[in-house]
């Protein structure tokens, strides 16, 4: 009996060990997709968040001052039609 629990005593730390050794090669190789995926996400062109909330109050601003803009021409146009 006692040869017996040795052998599973044996086959449960070359288990465990295996299942270590894996564990540590796949948060290795999740590491390396991550890196792999930055480097390449790094390398376009993208814009951060900040340029992108500037760019976007610019073009609701410009689109304010565009309608603003349209409203005027088109009063001085009605005042236009009335004199003629």
């Amino acid at each position: 009996m006692q040869s017996e629990n040795r052998i599973f005593d044996d086959l449960v730390k070359m288990m465990n060990g295996a299942a270590g050794t894996l564990a540590g090669m796949g948060r290795e190789a999740e590491a390396s997709v991550k890196e792999r995926a930055k480097d390449w996400i790094g390398g376009l062109d993208f814009v951060t968040r900040d340029e992108f909330d500037a760019v976007k109050a610019m073009a609701v601003a410009a689109r304010e001052e565009a309608d603003a803009l349209k409203a005027r021409i088109e009063a001085l146009e009605a005042g236009i039609a009335k004199k003629a």
